[in-house]
């Protein structure tokens, strides 16, 4: 089933370290570069999503952003999902001119997580995922969290911290095919096992990165979407799926909302996991990709690191999967770490992916996740 929505257009700032930057700043220049690359004008715009901040929290920072850029649309929202916030806000902004409420909705997202925020300040950021009363005033963090996944899936499916270690090293490989990239220098599989402890089994190298850095796309619907200036890129399907907030309330350690959430936009697409040519998936641990590829039928249980080990998820691979070099390597900067994910797509699917481009790439899948594996959100685009 063919959705009335198209990506029209789609943009990235520079990503790590962008002193001077603030929250607004990279809002800003996301948001006029993707309304740039639609051939668009501000006026254009009449609907806005925005996600959320650290370094400039507000209720209502979709009006902030607004009133900062000088735009008055029709409908304007913030929505707060953690790591699955860009893909939820592709979603609601296909539904939005697919039903006829707007023509062109900006979606855009930025951060200076890393230029913005103490150390400190970044932990007690992360500390607000954990349940107030059962989890935080016992010094549970986000590694740890995932760390408890990490240790029961290995345990199940016989996992090695090797084979974790190997999606690591190819996120990285994809980096430094992006000149954007965050961090570019290659490592190997001893790197990631000699970085540091961060959460047993989990080292530094098995977690995502801190980053400054904005991206924002434009959807539009069809017939609106004939006044842009490049070739739409298509939401084929979108699907969500929930199982929990906190860890504590997860019913399984090894089954996520993930599974539903990618079972429903396949099927909202009318595709399934073979079918697809190229993948950008939440990646804010090495075991948060092996488990999602598993839950979504990429690969069978267990088997997604040893694929990694095979060099299945590069370039030429069965599965070529964050070609840019997702969190672990690309970049982190809050809600738009997983909007580089959805950027990437569309590169990918136009064709301009440069050095990193997959061959004949006509479908591509997107997933993002939020708080401990809790909140789910999959999209299937097509080139048009």
């Amino acid at each position: 089933m063919t959705m009335n929505a198209f990506i029209t257009g789609a943009y990235d700032t520079a990503v790590g370290k962008l002193p001077g930057s603030s929250c607004m700043s990279l809002h800003t220049e996301a948001a006029l570069g993707a309304i740039g690359d639609a051939g668009l004008r501000l006026a254009d715009i009449d609907g806005v999503l925005c996600a959320y901040s650290f370094t400039e929290p507000h209720l209502m920072l979709g009006s902030v952003f607004c009133e900062a850029l000088g735009i008055h649309p029709g409908y304007c929202a913030a929505l707060q999902a953690g790591g699955a916030t860009a893909c939820i806000m592709v979603m609601q902004a296909a539904a939005l001119v697919a039903s006829g409420q707007c023509r062109h909705v900006l979606v855009v997202t930025g951060d200076n997580r890393l230029s913005g925020l103490s150390r400190d300040g970044a932990v007690a950021a992360l500390a607000e995922v954990g349940h107030p009363q059962f989890e935080r005033p016992f010094g549970i963090s986000v590694p740890a969290s995932y760390a408890l996944v990490a240790r029961r899936y290995m345990h199940e499916t016989g996992v090695t911290s090797e084979q974790l270690a190997a999606i690591a090293v190819e996120q990285r490989r994809h980096a430094a095919r992006h000149p954007k990239a965050h961090r570019q220098e290659p490592i190997t599989v001893a790197d990631v096992l000699a970085s540091k402890p961060i959460a047993t089994p989990l080292h530094m190298l098995d977690c995502c990165l801190i980053s400054d850095g904005g991206a924002a796309l434009v959807i539009s619907s069809g017939e609106a979407s004939r006044d842009t200036r490049v070739a739409p890129i298509v939401v084929l399907g979108a699907g969500q799926g929930h199982t929990h907030e906190h860890i504590i309330a997860a019913p399984s350690l090894t089954s996520f909302g993930c599974k539903a959430s990618a079972q429903r936009a396949f099927a909202r697409a009318g595709v399934g996991p073979a079918e697809i040519d190229v993948a950008e998936i939440y990646d804010s641990f090495t075991i948060t990709l092996a488990v999602e590829l598993e839950s979504m039928g990429f690969f069978e249980r267990g088997e997604a690191g040893v694929a990694a080990a095979r060099g299945e998820l590069g370039l030429g691979g069965r599965l070529p999967c964050n070609t840019h070099g997702g969190l672990l390597s690309y970049g982190h900067s809050g809600a738009a770490g997983g909007m580089f994910h959805a950027v990437e797509a569309v590169h990918q699917l136009r064709g301009d992916a440069g050095a990193r481009q997959v061959e004949d790439a006509k479908l591509a899948f997107v997933h993002g996740d939020g708080g401990i594996l809790s909140a789910h959100c999959s999209l299937v685009l097509g080139a048009h």
